[in-house]
């Protein structure tokens, strides 16, 4: 255990997940006398009825984390199997957000007891309102719902689930009940790389089964296992993985899986996910550089062969060969055909089934292939399993995606383009007689899409909207062809330079510090903007770029190059914290691509069907990394935005019914931007009500002209909002959904000169902040002159009027400050007993309290029963058991506990670090002698660990068992020489044990102790 205390929380779980899942190996004499190898199974798989099982609630862990927030912690519930604590439960009452649970208990208990997550297979939280199912390493917004229990045919009916409060036991039917827990933990864990832990969610484990169940009968199907069509964003590649894994695992037979595709970045991808969860060995796996290879590997006995539909190519008129014979080689083969779509139907898909006749065929794609006709059915069988697009959206699988139609005035209304004109601008390699065709047939439609002019004020509106959105993630641009994004990176770059011309010349000018800042928030995030134009072998047309008076040459030295990381343009822009922010693309990297943070999609390019979906969904991924906006704060992604300039929005209603929708989909899942509007001013509306119904008239301040000066209302207002912890809380999620929407509508909100109510809201968020949290008053009050002063008008596609606005005021209430070690408490009390706003003087002294409590429990962790003690003030106060008084008088006490406290170790002549060892080695009932020697003990124990020789604390002491013992035992080489006679063999080996957990514990974050 002190060995795995020392790892990562993610290593340790990992190492522990493969015993659980393969057993631990160990090895014996036999009755002969000779060594045997075996592995001992810790869970019985396959029946439920050979584990035992247990479900305790309330236990009492001790904590061994650093500075914990209690001496013991105490979850609401944990599932054991054969004693292996496999799932956590966190319960809340229901008018607790659910969000709480995750940052107030799982947060705090993986830190206090993080050995009760070695073991762990997955986390619940619950406020029987809403459920939620996540790894114990992921982020909130990776916590997902578990809605349907047996059949992804059953229908969710959400209010009712929320209304009869109900969560709870969809998850405990669908997920906790034995023998799918068991299937769970068995075949539904992954660990990317080692770093990353990912877990199936409903839509997968459901899905994954259906599909595992048909494998089983395959014999019935001949050879066609089905459409697996789960949309873009909602883990399909993980399913594949998840899918081949339970067939090596659980299937009798000799298998190889072939791994089809029909793009270069989509199979490299898949083949590393593959590699990276250990799913296949390197030795196992294939990756045919041509068709030649792809036939030698594919007659080989390997574990998985990824390969290229065009790697099925073969000489017309010749019969393609036969590449493995099922019976004579008693091997079957699973083909996993990913992205199907048009090829899969033409003479390179009768290739691939000729040479693999006898094999099984399962399609696994993100849209439906060729809409509601299905004619895949004939191909692959019927569906298999079928989570589309709306119900990924409802499950939080992916974030919502809303559409803005913007510039240029010159519309393209065409709508009788035929099929033939999208698909030849699908692919970006097209060949000459392909171009002349395209050229000549669609001249007047290219013309209309690629005039300068327009492109011009397309390039002009991208470097307006691009740095002024609320979620600075990632974009990307999308063109007509290879020439055009290569233009449009040019003119995107010359006015990116000459918007920041302007704003430097607005900030020299400008008299208005809040204007001045503003406009150096947009000019600073815009100079650390990186851009790259991503397209596919731009060397073989080096010549028709230089026709068209156009550079490529530094193009194709950046999509060649690595940085000084090692790493390429892809990498680059999938890390979000990298510069690399705005893609110029036209069909790379529109399928199969995965960037989380990728938001912003601008769109001007004519698409529609599956390719058009393929295409939006870049921007719906769910993203845990929080982007730093123009206020300072960090901004989650709640939405992705569609910016569309081609008016492609009447091919997407059409491409959202066909495939996002299933057979009774209703309502649109793109929606129009104009509803975030409305979603903004109902959150405003019910905020300002939920105020009013605590007498808190916000409404009146907005009446007067000094709605900011108005110091009086707001602390008034702050203190109502503090009497009640609960009150206070549930402000915050107004204010938060408030802020988050406020930001997801810019920079279209700046157009709507009416944003005092929000701002006023951020205000009363700001006064409270500074006196409970200690914010940042400057802060706060630049943020929010920043909103009042945002106004950005856009007239018309050729001009961008300014209008601003003057707002400066600052947050006049701040929260005080004291030495701790000259308070006077009777003056305390005084300056209480005549304050206006009792409860703002509770949060300060509070919040004094709380931040001094937190620097005691940083010098020394044993200082616990304090956290506790402070805790049961506050909770006896927000029960109701004590007056306002009452508790205020409580906290003044308290302040003079934590003032001894912290003076202790002056009386007791030791420092704070040998004060910390002292506690732990000390017991009840010792002379005064004795107490002279356990401090001996710990200033020597200091001493040799710090300065003594041989020396213990090498580099990395705390990650090997060998230097670990070594610690040890110099740790029990002082204790023996120095701890009275009275501590028996169990006292001594306690206090050895504790020193050394404190000393690992603190190494292995590197605090202290560390070499």
């Amino acid at each position: 255990m002190n060995r795995r205390a020392a790892m990562s929380p993610i290593a340790a779980n990992r190492e522990l997940y493969d015993l659980i899942r393969d057993g631990v190996p160990v090895q014996f004499d036999d009755e002969r006398g000779i060594k045997q190898h075996e592995k001992v199974r810790l869970v019985h798989f396959d029946d439920p009825k050979q584990n035992r099982w247990l479900a305790v609630s309330q236990l009492w862990i001790k904590s061994v984390g650093q500075a914990p927030k209690a001496a013991y912690r105490r979850p609401d519930v944990i599932l054991y199997v054969n004693g292996l604590p496999l799932v956590f439960i966190e319960l809340k009452n229901s008018n607790v957000r659910l969000r709480n649970a995750f940052e107030d208990n799982l947060r705090s208990y993986r830190h206090d007891i993080p050995q009760l997550f070695h073991c762990n297979a997955f986390c619940v939280l619950s406020n029987a309102l809403e459920t939620r199912v996540g790894s114990f390493t992921a982020g909130w917004e990776h916590f997902f719902n578990w809605f349907r229990v047996e059949s992804e045919k059953e229908a969710v009916n959400r209010k009712e689930i929320t209304e009869q409060a109900t969560s709870l036991e969809h998850v405990a039917d669908g997920l906790c009940e034995k023998s799918r827990l068991l299937d769970y933990v068995e075949n539904f864990i992954l660990f990317h790389k080692g770093e990353t832990k990912i877990i199936a969610q409903n839509h997968q484990f459901l899905g994954v089964n259906n599909a595992y169940e048909r494998f089983r009968k395959r014999s019935e199907y001949d050879g066609k296992l089905g459409v697996f069509w789960h949309t873009q964003g909602s883990g399909k590649s993980f399913s594949m993985i998840f899918y081949a894994r339970k067939i090596f695992r659980k299937a009798t037979g000799n298998f190889s899986f072939v791994v089809v595709t029909d793009r270069q970045d989509l199979d490299g991808q898949i083949y590393r996910n593959f590699l990276n969860t250990e799913t296949v060995r390197k030795e196992d796996a294939a990756q045919p550089a041509n068709a030649e290879e792809m036939r030698k590997f594919l007659g080989q006995n390997k574990k998985v062969v990824f390969t290229l539909i065009q790697k099925f190519r073969y000489d017309k008129g010749r019969k393609y060969p036969r590449l493995f014979d099922p019976e004579k080689e008693n091997r079957e083969i699973i083909v996993m055909v990913d992205e199907a779509h048009r090829t899969q139907y033409k003479n390179l898909a009768e290739n691939m089934r000729a040479g693999l006749k006898g094999a099984h065929f399962l399609a696994f794609t993100g849209t439906p292939l060729l809409g509601r006709d299905r004619k895949t059915n004939s191909w692959f069988g019927d569906y298999v399993s079928e989570y589309n697009f709306q119900q990924a959206m409802e499950d939080n699988a992916t974030v919502p995606l809303f559409y803005e139609k913007r510039v240029p005035k010159v519309l393209i209304q065409n709508d009788d383009l035929g099929d033939e004109f999208y698909e030849l601008l699908e692919d970006e390699d097209l060949d000459d007689a392909q171009q002349e065709k395209l050229e000549k047939k669609y001249a007047r439609e290219l013309e209309v899409i690629k005039r300068d002019d327009r492109l011009d004020t397309i390039a002009r509106d991208i470097v307006y909207h691009f740095p002024r959105r609320g979620y600075l993630g990632k974009g990307m641009v999308i063109t007509l062809d290879k020439f055009t994004a290569v233009r449009m990176y040019d003119k995107v770059q010359q006015h990116w330079k000459d918007e920041q011309k302007r704003l430097l010349k607005l900030i020299k000018e400008s008299t208005n510090e809040v204007e001045r800042a503003r406009y150096k928030k947009i000019r600073d995030y815009m100079k650390t903007v990186e851009m790259a134009v991503v397209i596919s072998d731009p060397k073989a047309d080096e010549e028709k770029f230089e026709k068209q008076g156009l550079d490529i040459k530094p193009h194709i030295k950046r999509l060649e190059q690595l940085d000084e990381h090692m790493h390429d343009v892809e990498y680059n822009f999938k890390d979000p914290e990298h510069p690399l922010q705005l893609v110029f693309v036209c069909a790379m990297w529109l399928t199969g691509f995965d960037a989380p943070t990728v938001s912003t999609l601008y769109l001007d390019k004519p698409m529609k069907g599956h390719t058009l979906m393929q295409t939006i969904a870049r921007a719906n991924r769910v993203a845990s990394y929080r982007v730093k906006g123009h206020s300072g704060d960090l901004v989650e992604k709640k939405n992705g935005e569609i910016v569309d300039y081609y008016n492609v929005f009447r091919n997407m209603r059409k491409a959202l019914k066909d495939y996002a929708q299933g057979a009774d989909g209703e309502e649109q899942p793109v929606q129009e931007k104009s509803e975030l509007f409305e979603l903004l001013d109902d959150a405003v509306t019910q905020t300002l009500e939920f105020c009013r119904e605590r007498d808190i008239e916000m409404n009146s301040v907005f009446e007067k002209q000094d709605t900011f000066k108005n110091i009086g209302f707001f602390n008034q207002a702050a203190d109502t909002l503090l009497s009640n912890e609960d009150w206070r809380k549930q402000f915050n999620v107004y204010e938060n959904t408030v802020t988050a929407l406020y930001e997801a509508c810019k920079p279209e909100i700046f157009q709507q000169h009416d944003n005092q109510r929000i701002a006023a809201i951020q205000y009363l968020r700001g006064v409270v902040d500074a006196l409970v949290e200690q914010a940042d008053i400057d802060e706060v009050s630049q943020k929010i002159s920043e909103l009042l002063d945002e106004s950005v008008v856009v007239d018309n596609a050729e001009a961008f009027n300014i209008k601003e606005h003057r707002a400066e005021y600052e947050i006049v209430q701040k929260g005080q400050g004291w030495d701790l070690s000259k308070i006077n408490y009777d003056k305390l009390r005084e300056d209480f007993r005549k304050a206006e706003y009792k409860h703002i003087e509770i949060a300060e002294l509070r919040a004094f309290i709380e931040d001094k409590l937190q620097q005691l429990l940083e010098q020394n962790h044993t200082r616990t029963d304090f956290a506790q003690r402070l805790q049961e003030i506050i909770d006896k106060y927000n029960s109701g058991s004590s007056s306002a008084d009452a508790y205020y008088e409580d906290l003044v006490q308290y302040v003079g506990n934590i003032r001894e406290e912290s003076e202790r170790h002056i009386r007791e002549g030791l420092s704070e670090d040998e004060l910390e060892i002292y506690d732990l080695l000390r017991k009840e009932k010792l002379t005064k002698a004795e107490e002279q020697r356990v401090k001996l003990a710990a200033k020597d124990l200091i001493i040799r660990l710090l300065e003594g020789h041989p020396k213990v604390l090498v580099q990395d002491w705390w990650k090997d068992g060998q230097t670990q013992r070594a610690v040890k035992a110099a740790i029990e080489e002082v204790l023996d020489k120095d701890l009275p006679e009275s501590y028996d063999r169990v006292a001594f080996k306690e206090k050895c044990d504790n020193v050394f957990e404190l000393v690992v514990e603190f190494a292995a974050s590197g605090r202290k102790w560390v070499a």
